[in-house]
């Protein structure tokens, strides 16, 4: 088998453990992505099968500075767009992603605009 079909493999079995923690809570869940240049959050309810809200960098062309500044500020966003769709709290799945760097920041930026999670 080659390295890279190892690497996939593993990404999948990490989303998969992560996510089963999440499933049959009831609340809506947290997406996280993230690429080499833009973080991309969308808010999602697992019972209709429907997007809430979403933010990513690309949208928001005001945020300068570092990419943690702008994760940040993507975060900060993210919790009104899930604040007006009428949603306080909702779970986190940062799916193969470790809670460090961008995606700690985004999360914070969350808390910081008023969403539990």
């Amino acid at each position: 088998m080659s390295v890279q079909k190892k690497i996939a493999q593993g990404r999948v079995r990490r989303v998969e453990r992560v996510r089963k923690k999440l499933r049959n809570t009831g609340r809506p869940r947290i997406s996280i992505f993230k690429s080499a240049q833009h973080i991309y959050a969308q808010l999602i309810d697992d019972a209709h099968h429907k997007t809430l809200a979403s933010c990513s960098t690309i949208e928001l062309k005001d945020a300068k500075g570092a990419k943690k500044e702008v994760a940040h500020a993507v975060g900060k966003e993210f919790a009104q767009r899930a604040l007006k769709a009428g949603v306080q709290e909702a779970l986190f799945d940062r799916g193969a992603f470790l809670f460090h760097g961008r995606v700690a920041a985004l999360a914070q930026g969350m808390r910081d605009g008023g969403l539990r999670i």
